[in-house]
C-alpha cells in the first residue's frame, strides 16, 4: 500500500471517529427565549441554561409565589380548603387576566387556588393575598421573605399576580425554577389543580347565580402529554414566560422560559427544553427500605440505638453512565456516647459511581437514650446477675 493511500485512509478513519462522537451526542435545544433552564425536580440539578441569572419581569409566573404561600398556610392548619373567601373592591378592581369576582362575592379557598392556578385570575389572588395577610401589601412582604430564605437571589415582588410591568417587580429563570421546585415537590397536590384544562365555577351574588367557565392558560397541557403544570405568564414588557413542569418515567422535570417573543413559542421553546431533557436522563433511586443495624451506645440507659435514613437517595445522570454500578457506603461510627436524641445525626450513606462520590443520605438515631445514672447501672448489674441464675 503506498504511504499517499495509508495516509488517505487515516484520514478518512480519522473523520469518521471524529463524526460519530458528534453524532452521539445530544444536540442542545433549539430555545428562543433570551433566557431559559432546565432542571429535574427532586435532585435541583441543572441540565441546562441561558441567561438563567437575568433579572427579568415575570408577569403571572409571579403567582406561583403566591401558590407556595397559600399551600403553606393550608399545612399549617389555621385555613383550610372550604374556608370561606371574601372579595373586596380593590380585589375586584385588578384588570388583566380575571374571573370576574363580584365585591363581597364568597367562593371557597379551594375555588380560589382553581382560580389562580387555572385562568390565572388577578382578581382572585388578590382575594387570596387579603384573606391571608389582612392587605396584598402584607402578603407581598411574605412573599418576598420566601423568597431570601429559598434563596432566590435576583427576585422581588412588589404584587401578588404579576400585573405591575415596574422595574422594581422582578425575577430570573433560575428563580422561578427554585420557586416551582419548592411548590411541585413540598406540596405536590398543587398539580391536581394545574393539570385541570377546563371547569366551571359558581359566582353567586346579591344579584344571584351564574356560571362561569375556567379555561387553563398553559395550553402545553394539550400540546405535551407528560405535562404536569405549572404557570404561564404574559405581559408587554415581560412577553411571554412559561413555567412547565412534566413527569415521564419517574422523573420530573422543569422548565422555565422568559421573554419568549410569542405565546406559541413559549410553549415550543418549554418542549424543546424537556425533550432533551428526558433524551439525556436517567433516574437512580434508592429508596433505603434496608433495615440498617443497631448501633452499641456507650453510657447510656439502653445499650444500642436502632439508626434509620434520613430519607431515599436519587441521582439524575445525563451522561450515559451504566447505573447499576452505583455502590453504596455505609458510613458510622463503631460505638456513640450518651445522651443521644431521635433524628440526631449518626453518620452517612455515600453514593459513588466510577470511583467518585455522587451524593450521600445523612443516618440518623431512631430512639432517644439518656444518659445512664447510678441506679441505671445497678439495674443493669442485677439484670445481668438474674440471667446467669
Amino acid at each position: 500500500m503506498s504511504r499517499i493511500l495509508k495516509i488517505t485512509l487515516c484520514y478518512v478513519i480519522s473523520i469518521t471517529m471524529f463524526m460519530s462522537a458528534f453524532i452521539n451526542v445530544k444536540a442542545a435545544p433549539e430555545v428562543q427565549a433570551p433566557s431559559y433552564i432546565l432542571i429535574e425536580a427532586s435532585t435541583g440539578k441543572v441540565i441546562c441554561e441561558e441567561n438563567a441569572t437575568q433579572r427579568r419581569s415575570p408577569a403571572s409566573i409571579t403567582k406561583i409565589m403566591t401558590l407556595l404561600l397559600i399551600f403553606e398556610h393550608l399545612n399549617t392548619g389555621r385555613i383550610r380548603l372550604d374556608s370561606d373567601v371574601m372579595t373586596s373592591a380593590y380585589a375586584k378592581s385588578m384588570g388583566g387576566s380575571q374571573v370576574f369576582l363580584e365585591e363581597g362575592e364568597i367562593q371557597s379557598l379551594e375555588t380560589i387556588i382553581k382560580c389562580i392556578a387555572v385562568a390565572s385570575g388577578n382578581d382572585a389572588s388578590v382575594a387570596a393575598a387579603e384573606f391571608i395577610a389582612g392587605s396584598e401589601e402584607e402578603f407581598v412582604k411574605m412573599m418576598n421573605e420566601k423568597a431570601q430564605e429559598l434563596g432566590m437571589q435576583d427576585t422581588h415582588f412588589i404584587d401578588c399576580c404579576g400585573l405591575s410591568d415596574s422595574d422594581e417587580h422582578y425575577s430570573s429563570a433560575k428563580d422561578v425554577a427554585i420557586m416551582s421546585r419548592e411548590l411541585i415537590t413540598k406540596y405536590p397536590q398543587v398539580l391536581d389543580y394545574t393539570q385541570i384544562w377546563m371547569e366551571d365555577i359558581t359566582h353567586t351574588t346579591s344579584q344571584g347565580s351564574t356560571s362561569f367557565t375556567l379555561s387553563s392558560t398553559n395550553k402545553l397541557l394539550k400540546m405535551y402529554e407528560w405535562t404536569t403544570g405549572l404557570k404561564t405568564g404574559s405581559t408587554s414588557k415581560a412577553l411571554y414566560c412559561l413555567s412547565a413542569t412534566a413527569s415521564k418515567d419517574n422523573i420530573d422535570m422543569i422548565a422555565v422560559v422568559m421573554g419568549s417573543p410569542s405565546n406559541k413559542i413559549r410553549f415550543q421553546d418549554a418542549m424543546a427544553l424537556l425533550n432533551y431533557g428526558y433524551s439525556i436522563s436517567a433516574m437512580y433511586e434508592d429508596k433505603n427500605e434496608d433495615i440498617l443495624p443497631a448501633i452499641p451506645v456507650k453510657g447510656g440507659v439502653e445499650d444500642k440505638a436502632q439508626l434509620i435514613y434520613k430519607e431515599p437517595f436519587h441521582y439524575l445522570d445525563t451522561e450515559g453512565n451504566n447505573l447499576s454500578e452505583i455502590q453504596k457506603d455505609i458510613v458510622v461510627p463503631e460505638e456513640i456516647e450518651a445522651p443521644i436524641q431521635r433524628g440526631d445525626a449518626i453518620g452517612e450513606a455515600v453514593y459513588k459511581l466510577n470511583g467518585q462520590r455522587i451524593g450521600s443520605v445523612s443516618i440518623l438515631s431512631d430512639v432517644t437514650i439518656e444518659k445512664a445514672k447510678y441506679l441505671d447501672y445497678v439495674g443493669k448489674v442485677m439484670k445481668l446477675f438474674c440471667s446467669f441464675s
